[in-house]
């Protein structure tokens, strides 16, 4: 065996000298690739936590600004979690309920202290711990998407003070501007009282006469007891109370008052109930009282053969109307439009208080008092109420 080596082709050899050279351009240039890549991902990875530093610092700061305004607000708020319990509350929230109930359900806080009122979104709010109780409006909205919950509490306790307040000046100027008027119509009966009790004094007066004077005398002092007490009624106000009233039961207790009187006069009666079962909160002794009016009224308007119909209707948008209607001799325009101002009455023995009165107790329980009438169609006047 002949140990001559092996001859390397040069041609061969530059070959394999180029392949590498590329080899190693190739490497170098995807090495330089490669650091300009790192290089800028490094820049934009700069860039990117410079603008979360910064959107960090943001959330931090509105968080904090977020946390002093709930803090600072004069609202109660209360901040639930999904499951309906309070997990945070702010100071105002705090001196309304009188103590911190974090971790407590707001479902049972909300049944221990609070009682609804006749106004929507309004409660009497009786503190746990026995602080003065107040009126609030409450609203809620929704947190989040898992179902938490922020209630926004505004305190109206004195707010409702001065609008009752309010009421009650603007009653009392009502009052004095109608004193004139009041003076005629007390004049008037007592007046009259006085002169037929000027006849009783007469020795020779037969007996028969002597009875109608005094029946006169009764009469007059009678109408005049009633004034007073329309009068009385009208300064007060009738306030809305805090009774859950059935409003079928109310259309029971008219028609038990009212259905003798109908047919004494000869009138037809006739009572609808469509009502629904639908309850308001107020008094029930103001609004018996206030449709109790109403239906004298209609009463009186109807002649003989007349017919005077009660109805409760249940509507759709929250309200319920307890409607009177007759068929008597109706309003005219010019006598509507002042028809429930204190005093004014088309009536000699009126006293001109009680639709003002009626009006009152609607107002008193968040309601409203229409009329629909024209001359010779009969009148139907409608009471709204708000639901429960």
């Amino acid at each position: 065996m002949s140990n001559t080596p092996k001859q390397v082709d040069p041609k061969e050899l530059e070959q394999a000298f180029s392949l590498f050279n590329e080899a190693s351009a190739q490497l170098t240039g995807a090495y330089q690739e490669l650091q300009q890549q790192v290089e800028r991902l490094t820049g934009e990875l700069a860039v990117a936590n410079v603008e979360l530093r910064r959107q960090l610092l943001e959330k931090e700061a509105l968080s904090q600004r977020l946390s002093h305004l709930l803090y600072a607000m004069p609202a109660g708020v209360i901040v639930l979690d999904q499951q309906g319990t309070i997990i945070e509350l702010n100071p105002a929230a705090l001196e309304l309920l009188g103590e911190s109930l974090v971790g407590h359900a707001w479902e049972g806080v909300a049944a221990r202290v609070l009682a609804q009122t006749v106004v929507p979104h309004e409660w009497d709010l009786a503190p746990v711990s026995g602080a003065v109780p107040r009126r609030i409006s409450m609203s809620s909205s929704p947190l989040d998407a898992a179902g938490g919950q922020v209630l926004l509490i505004h305190d109206m306790t004195e707010a409702y003070a001065m609008q009752r307040e309010l009421q009650r000046h603007q009653r009392l100027s009502a009052m004095g501007e109608m004193a004139a008027g009041l003076a005629h119509q007390l004049r008037t009966p007592l007046a009259t009282a006085l002169l037929y009790a000027s006849h009783l004094k007469k020795i020779d007066l037969p007996e028969n006469e002597r009875v109608r004077f005094a029946d006169k005398v009764l009469a007059r002092l009678r109408h005049l007891e009633h004034l007073i007490q329309d009068m009385l009624s009208f300064v007060k106000g009738e306030g809305g109370g805090q009774d859950v009233v059935q409003v079928s039961s109310v259309l029971f207790d008219l028609q038990q008052v009212m259905e003798p009187q109908m047919i004494e006069r000869g009138l037809n009666f006739r009572i609808e109930d469509d009502s629904q079962g639908a309850a308001v909160l107020g008094s029930r002794k103001a609004l018996t009282g206030a449709l109790l009016n109403l239906l004298e009224n209609a009463m009186q308007a109807c002649p003989e053969g007349g017919q005077v119909s009660l109805r409760g209707v249940a509507g759709d948008d929250g309200q319920v109307s307890i409607i009177v209607t007759d068929n008597g001799r109706g309003i005219d325009a010019a006598t509507q439009e002042r028809l429930f101002e204190p005093f004014y009455t088309t009536r000699a023995d009126g006293t001109g208080l009680g639709l003002a009165i009626v009006r009152g107790v609607a107002e008193a329980h968040r309601g409203a008092i229409h009329v629909k009438s024209s001359p010779g169609c009969g009148s139907e006047f409608i009471l709204r109420l708000p639901k429960l």
